[in-house]
């Protein structure tokens, strides 16, 4: 069964990451890289604090500081928290894509050096808001490249991680989002499209096949949620919500004409839609969840997060 502490996750989250830019967020040491099939950002560096969101096998983040007894504070996906350094492989440089970096200096121009460090010759120059592109870490620098193509290298001191999109990038602009746009119900979204064209197989529990509450079990198990195995059961897994009040990352479910309290499960991603491991195609497939054939099978949603 969920805890109490997982159901306020979501409400944690969003106070971490209320805008898309995490402004005032500590300069980088390194960056690490994911060694193990899934690794969870804690808020504490410790194992029973709440969980912020969780780091797939090859995922990298930015190493913010070492917090001792093996735990390092990291930067991932705009998210600062703590990570087991067990399961991180720790690089003071690499050239990586991180995301994209916001440009703080306080109203001063930011210079972009050749090489990292200040005597190096000027590459160009940054106004304060800019947006640019990250692309590496070396000792304590960024390695970014701007809009128009010039590559270069900036004192991270200057600069924080952001979920911009290229279309505001280097324009002086910062687009603030909502917090459920990186909310852990969206986090859950992005990774079960993942496993779009995946094969249905009754009884598959992934990540080669999947049944409908194989796909729910496995992608919500990725996040540190164990669901129920069947779609009736996972009836009593979360708490009840309206199809009026849905969020991505709802469970959705179906009944056809069986004696079985649910006959299909799903994943709601917004816009009047869910993600499924579906029998109509037999593969993970997104379809309509508001009209035609699923709209009349429809019975009921849960929260889990």
């Amino acid at each position: 069964m969920i805890t109490p502490a997982k159901l306020l996750r979501t409400t944690l989250l969003t106070v971490a990451v209320s805008a898309v830019c995490m402004i005032g967020a500590s300069a980088a040491s390194g960056v690490g890289t994911v060694n193990t099939d899934a690794l969870r950002l804690r808020n504490e560096a410790n194992t029973t604090s709440t969980i912020l969101a969780t780091a797939s096998e090859g995922d990298t983040v930015v190493i913010l500081e070492d917090a001792g007894n093996g735990w390092y504070k990291v930067d991932y996906n705009t998210v600062e928290g703590y990570m087991s350094g067990e399961y991180l492989t720790v690089s003071a440089q690499a050239d990586v894509t991180i995301g994209y970096g916001l440009v703080q200096t306080g109203g001063s121009t930011l210079n972009v050096r050749s090489e990292p460090g200040t005597t190096y010759s000027k590459v160009t120059t940054l106004n304060d808001n800019a947006v640019v592109t990250i692309v590496g870490i070396n000792n304590g620098w960024y390695k970014i490249k701007t809009s128009s193509g010039a590559v270069g290298y900036v004192s991270s001191e200057y600069m924080v991680t952001c979920k911009d999109s290229a279309g505001s990038r280097g324009d002086g602009t910062t687009a603030v989002a909502v917090a459920s746009d990186s909310s852990m119900g969206q986090q859950i979204v992005s990774y079960a499209k993942q496993f779009l064209g995946v094969p249905y197989v009754y009884g598959g529990n992934g990540p080669n096949s999947f049944d409908c509450s194989g796909f729910t079990s496995y992608i919500y198990r990725h996040f540190g949620y164990t669901l129920n195995r069947t779609a009736s059961t996972q009836l009593s897994n979360g708490v009840a919500v309206s199809k009026s009040e849905l969020q991505p990352g709802d469970l959705v479910f179906f009944r056809y004409n069986t004696s079985y309290p649910a006959s299909h499960v799903g994943i709601y991603i917004g816009s009047g839609q869910f993600i499924h491991a579906s029998t109509n195609k037999y593969q993970v497939q997104i379809d309509q969840l508001m009209t035609g054939h699923y709209a009349n099978v429809y019975i009921a949603a849960r929260r889990i997060l």
